[in-house]
């Protein structure tokens, strides 16, 4: 387990590209915190650290965003999925994802994971976030 403090909305991006630069594949973020703590700025981080340059903005309405990477030789896609509207882990089963989680050329990242724990595949990197105030944040990873 680590624990580390974010002192900003640019910290919290900048700590998750470095986490994107290290993906070699097969990676799964699950994003766990209440609503506003930076679970999409960890998403933003990630994929500009796998060198996806759109703007990447939360999929509540969708579910999920797949979003290709041209320039990463292993990382090919990358899934970015919002569980918030779910109502049980079956609902995101019936949309397919099991069929790309942890497959070895994607990286996935899971906001409000905690809706779907039950198939997070073994492995899964479970991130908790927390508000220590206006722009300071505590983010456990185990």
């Amino acid at each position: 387990m680590k624990k580390i403090i974010s002192y900003s909305e640019k910290d919290t991006i900048k700590l998750g590209q470095q986490w994107g630069a290290s993906c070699r594949g097969g990676e799964v973020f699950a994003l766990v915190g209440d609503l506003g703590v930076g679970k999409t700025k960890i998403a933003k981080g990630i994929a500009k650290g796998l060198g996806i340059k759109t703007v990447i903005t939360s999929p509540t309405f969708n579910i999920f965003r797949v979003y290709r990477i041209n320039k990463n030789k292993v990382v090919k896609k990358f899934y970015h999925i919002d569980a918030y509207r779910l109502k049980s882990p079956k609902d995101i089963i019936n949309l397919g994802v099991q069929e790309f989680l942890g497959k070895k050329d994607v990286v996935v990242i899971i906001e409000w994971a905690e809706k779907i724990k039950n198939i997070l595949p073994l492995g899964t990197t479970i991130i908790y976030l927390k508000s220590l105030g206006e722009k300071q944040r505590e983010i456990i990873v185990k």
